[in-house]
């Protein structure tokens, strides 16, 4: 980077519905690194729905001018002078999640549920996410992965592997041969959710809303698969089990199906929630909770040893990211347009270093 002073990165000034109002590629400063950071030369980054709730300005307004972008991977470009796990040339990915690393949630394991946190590229700014040639994180917010790991695969599976893997393996304590129901089976976690239950050798119900995404479900090992858009998805699930219902239900739909997925817990089930796109205030029939002592837990993203632990799986071809398409810098904003109209299977990635 010596001698450079700009680099290219897709910046937003106000919020908009439209992200093509707004999302435009702009010369920016090339940061100054903190004693503890590392620049990174970002390689790819991979898009989120929580690119879009910034652009929106809702559910939270955030730091502007804005830099979105949670997952990127790249090489070491330079590290500040207290920076010892890692040097430059290293292949490493973001681990997103910004906490102070001291507090005792911190110091428990519990990184995710730090009172200080924030979601890189996401909560913070001005202009510091990782949607740009050039990015920079703390040392302990970023992870080595192996030469066997291409850039776009490391972006794809960081942010949505590891939540899946805490989801399924630290909150609802998944067990082998277990009956999972994955709901929304092509989003991003839906996908690796499936394959982090086949690890375990689970019988795994997946759920989408088309008959192509229904296939690609069967497609990366789903048992069966059921469209949640049709009025009675939930009679089917409990068809295929036999009317005992599941143990798990891995879910980050929200409102249109929560009830439904409530009720097919067996006894002593357990749901994972991870988000709500279709809506956040949900009822539930409280009979099920108490009458078959049901468990209902949150999660939000996860620890550095989860990420790593996603990125050894994948490195040993046991988990395999979906990537839908990868866009050149310059139409990157097309990436927003596909993710909001649903027009994806899998996780959209763009790469910076080329326009």
């Amino acid at each position: 980077m010596k001698g450079d002073k700009t680099l290219k990165a897709a910046v937003f000034r106000e919020h908009n519905k439209d992200p093509e109002k707004v999302v435009k590629i702009e010369d920016i400063d090339v940061p100054k690194i903190k004693p503890n950071e590392v620049l990174i030369k970002v390689e790819a980054t991979s898009y989120n729905y929580n690119d879009l709730w910034a652009i929106w300005g809702s559910p939270i307004k955030v730091p502007m001018p804005h830099i979105s972008g949670t997952d990127i991977s790249g090489t070491v470009e330079e590290v500040g002078e207290e920076v010892t796990s890692v040097r430059k040339g290293d292949r490493v990915v973001s681990h997103g999640n910004l906490s102070c690393r001291i507090c005792n949630l911190c110091t428990s394991g519990r990184e995710y549920d730090c009172e200080r946190r924030q979601v890189w590229g996401f909560q913070t700014g001005p202009l510091w996410g990782g949607y740009c040639q050039y990015a920079h994180l703390p040392e302990v917010n970023i992870v080595k992965i192996s030469d066997n790991i291409s850039f776009e695969d490391a972006a794809a599976i960081s942010m949505v592997g590891m939540t899946s893997w805490h989801m399924l393996v630290d909150r609802a304590r998944i067990k082998p041969g277990q009956n999972i129901l994955i709901m929304g089976g092509t989003s991003g976690v839906g996908m690796v959710g499936i394959q982090i239950a086949k690890l375990y050798h689970c019988s795994v119900i997946a759920t989408a809303g088309n008959k192509q995404k229904m296939d690609k479900c069967l497609e990366i090992g789903a048992d069966h698969v059921v469209n949640h858009r049709e009025a009675d998805w939930y009679k089917k699930v409990r068809d295929i089990t036999n009317k005992k219902g599941v143990d798990i239900v891995f879910e980050h739909i929200g409102k249109t199906v929560f009830p439904q997925a409530v009720a097919l817990l067996r006894m002593g089930g357990t749901l994972v929630s991870t988000g709500a796109t279709t809506g956040y205030d949900s009822a539930i029939d409280l009979r099920y909770l108490f009458f078959r002592g049901i468990n209902i837990v949150g999660a939000t993203q996860g620890t550095r040893a989860e990420l790593e632990n996603v990125l050894f799986w994948t490195a040993n071809k046991k988990i395999k990211p979906i990537i839908n398409a990868v866009l050149p810098f310059q139409n990157m904003v097309k990436g927003h347009v596909m993710m909001m109209n649903g027009d994806q299977i899998g996780k959209t990635i763009t790469t910076p270093q080329k326009l």
